[in-house]
């Protein structure tokens, strides 16, 4: 018999943990109902929404890379989150085979920061790696919540211009990716009040990609080091931030957050997250 389906499309794609994570709710609520990776590349995108959108059973598909902001041309309605983002991560379709873009990343990303966030701080700064669409939906969610932003990237350029399109109303720094390579002597003031977090919003340190130039003297006492790379979990980015006293958040966190709101669309029911530990351990076999 033949079960609704949603997916997960990028390039490349084997090594998304979106379909663990997706089965091990659906077989926890008994929903039967499939969640599948599928390859597609740039050229191949127009012609799997085109062939996905009749389909009665298909409920939906997550976005992966590198298709978050081609994907936005290609479908009839971009949602609030996505359009303020510049990016789609997750696309549903409506009746009559239209089809909606929206953006689950910065719920997802802000999720295991919940407690910082709902503390009062006179000061907030995050020092962001990356200016790819990961960092849009970031760098929006952190302006939202009154930080003063440092983006840093290969390209200072399409940093700024990032800042200057996503938070505008601030008094942020785009800065080339090498300035966080070398060592700094900077003298950092008392962090007592402050909320300070170093994300590596980048593909840097995944398998198969270049490692992450960042050196950890210029990362103020008392930050959260953040790294939304899932493959390998433990990065030498978190190693590093840990070596050095810092809290840290792995990519699973924003993973396992940014799929339970597209789990909801996708099925129509909550992902029972009273089995997080459960999912974390099947998914760091």
């Amino acid at each position: 018999m033949s079960r609704a389906y949603a997916e997960v499309i990028g390039d490349p794609i084997a090594q998304s943990k979106s379909p663990a994570i997706h089965g091990f709710w659906l077989a926890k609520l008994g929903i039967q109902a499939d969640y599948r990776a599928c390859y597609v590349t740039p050229e191949g995108l127009a012609e799997y929404l085109a062939s996905r959108r009749g389909d009665p059973l298909w409920r939906g598909c997550n976005v992966t890379m590198p298709h978050k902001q081609a994907v936005m041309e290609l479908v009839g309605r971009i949602a609030p989150p996505a359009a303020s983002i510049g990016a789609v991560n997750t696309v549903l379709p409506n009746d009559g085979g239209a089809l909606t873009g929206t953006n689950t990343d910065a719920s997802g990303f802000l999720e295991p920061l919940k407690a910082d966030l709902a503390e009062t701080h006179y000061y907030r700064m995050a020092r962001i790696i990356g200016t790819g669409g990961a960092a849009r939906a970031i760098i929006t969610a952190l302006a939202d919540k009154g930080f003063t932003l440092v983006v840093a990237g290969r390209d200072p350029g399409k940093a700024r211009a990032l800042l200057d399109e996503l938070a505008p109303k601030g008094e942020h720094h785009a800065i080339p990716l090498s300035h966080f390579a070398n060592p700094t002597d900077f003298a950092f003031d008392d962090r007592e009040g402050c909320l300070d977090l170093v994300i590596n919003a980048s593909s840097l340190g995944m398998q198969g990609q270049p490692p992450l130039p960042f050196d950890w003297s210029h990362a103020p006492p008392g930050s959260i080091a953040y790294d939304i790379v899932t493959a390998p979990l433990d990065t030498p980015f978190l190693q590093g931030a840990r070596a050095k006293g810092h809290r840290t958040i792995d990519g699973l966190s924003m993973l396992i957050g940014q799929a339970a709101t597209a789990f909801e669309h996708f099925f129509g029911a909550p992902p029972p997250r009273e089995h997080d530990a459960e999912l974390r351990a099947l998914l760091t076999r």
